[in-house]
């Protein structure tokens, strides 16, 4: 099975990650197999411009530029943080004709998806939200048929979604990095997330916040639709609950994250998810956790 999806939807090639989980350099490998495949059966037939949407990583978005840069004379990637109401945006990223120039905007057209969600992970500090959003990540591409979904960081902590794959390998570079990209969490940090996250259209969004109730957390957690919420200890959930309801957010799950645990612990699914992650740990894969899979599992099933 491929770990890397690529097709043609009308006039929009559509990319992804395969279910099938990999290192970069083996998903570069499988991309470029299936993209000679495409272009020598004629099934992306070159010409002016191509617009791709769908996920990539900084390496396969590499591949793509090349490969569809000989055959097509402009390139646009669909910007998920920059759309409007029933409004796409691609950017112009390559372009060897005088109609596109780079980082030109092209706005298309689409039907609005009434059933999408924004999902706000939230809790506060050493709960493991980075793990537990790292593993509800790869738990929703390992569902067939899944609708599509962005994950992302509403941190300025460093820690991105690049951090856990980094650790796995090497704990020490992954620490140094995240220490050089951390920036100050601001107003002016705040407003800028909030309006990138207003302009998500993924049928499923979800996004980690700092772990406080803060005015900034505020600005950010008002462009959610749901909540799930993240604790250590009993005395933390009302606190939460509270910050969550007064911004209008429906609450799916309530999860202790207990790190010495040896197993995940489900205690009822409806109406709240409520239970326990076990050992959320950098470094260490968390998408089999029995109760990541069932968060995955509900989500799935609210814009379904």
């Amino acid at each position: 099975m491929s770990t890397y999806r690529i097709e043609f939807d009308g006039d929009i090639l559509q990319v992804g990650f395969g279910e099938t989980l990999a290192t970069g350099d083996q998903i570069v490998r499988d991309a470029v197999v299936r993209l000679d495949h495409a272009i020598a059966s004629g099934e992306i037939p070159g010409g002016e411009l191509i617009k791709i949407n769908g996920r990539a990583s900084v390496l396969v978005s590499q591949v793509l530029g090349y490969k569809l840069g000989q055959i097509y004379s402009a390139i646009a990637f669909f910007d998920p943080k920059i759309g409007n109401k029933g409004l796409d945006r691609y950017v112009v990223t390559v372009s060897n004709n005088p109609k596109y120039k780079i980082g030109d905007i092209l706005d298309i057209s689409r039907e609005e998806n009434p059933g999408n969600i924004k999902v706000a992970l939230c809790g506060f500090p050493n709960t493991g939200k980075t793990c537990f959003r790292e593993g509800l990540k790869q738990a929703l591409l390992e569902i067939s048929n899944a609708p599509k979904s962005y994950v992302v960081s509403g941190c300025p902590d460093g820690d991105g979604s690049w951090f856990s794959d980094t650790a796995k390998r090497d704990a020490e570079l992954a620490e140094k990095l995240k220490a050089d990209y951390k920036s100050k969490f601001t107003e002016e940090f705040a407003q800028f997330k909030a309006r990138e996250f207003r302009n998500v259209e993924e049928p499923i969004f979800i996004f980690d916040v700092g772990g406080k109730t803060s005015p900034e957390n505020r600005i950010i957690m008002a462009e959610a639709t749901h909540a799930v919420i993240l604790v250590k200890d009993d005395k933390e959930i009302s606190i939460w609950e509270n910050f969550c309801k007064s911004l209008g957010l429906q609450i799916i799950a309530i999860i202790f994250s207990d790190y010495h645990g040896k197993e995940d612990f489900i205690e009822s699914e409806m109406p709240i998810l409520r239970g326990r992650v076990h050992c959320l740990q950098r470094g260490v894969d968390a998408e089999n956790r029995e109760i990541i899979k069932a968060l995955a599992n509900i989500l799935v099933s609210l814009v379904s």
